[in-house]
């Protein structure tokens, strides 16, 4: 399993939540997703401790679970800031300004793609696709949506995450 930020210590107490969530849908590999989602909103990191009481008691080889957490953008093997703004890397987004859009979040920031700022609030991430080409250039603030971006209207969004006057 070979990344260094992998290795990260779970405190018992989460580890005892994971089990009991993973033994749920013990023999349920279909469920591996949902469990794993449900796991990260305890844990927020799935580390390597996680994905082995995952796979133990789930009963699920340990690299299936791990191929599963590295794969998808919204399952996190290090630590992320409180918001996670994670900019659509699609075809329409792209031709539409998504690279200016990353410049300027970069910029606003001070952070480069994949990192997450000093005080830990903010982690700029990729994703293959929103699912909203109509308002591309697309991004999305945990589980929110902005679309029709401008450098400007995405500073003025993240302002409002800074003075913490989101839903």
């Amino acid at each position: 399993m070979g990344t260094e930020n992998y290795v990260l210590k779970t405190p018992t107490s989460k580890l005892v939540q994971v089990a009991a969530i993973a033994a749920e849908y013990r023999d349920q590999p279909e469920m591996l997703m949902d469990v794993l989602l449900r796991v990260q909103k305890v844990t927020s990191v799935i580390s390597r401790e996680v994905t082995g009481v995952i796979s133990r008691e789930m009963n699920i080889p340990l690299p299936k679970v791990y191929s599963f957490v590295t794969f998808y953008a919204m399952l996190s093997v290090k630590p992320q800031g409180k918001y996670i703004i994670r900019m659509c890397k699609s075809a329409p987004c792209h031709v539409r300004g998504a690279q200016e859009i990353v410049d300027a979040i970069e910029d606003f920031l001070g952070i480069k793609m994949g990192e997450t700022t000093e005080d830990g609030r903010f982690t700029l991430e990729y994703c293959s696709c929103l699912g909203q080409c109509d308002l591309s250039p697309a991004i999305m603030i945990n589980e929110t949506v902005y679309g029709n971006l401008t450098p400007d209207s995405v500073k003025d969004i993240i302002k409002q995450y800074i003075r913490e006057d989101v839903n």
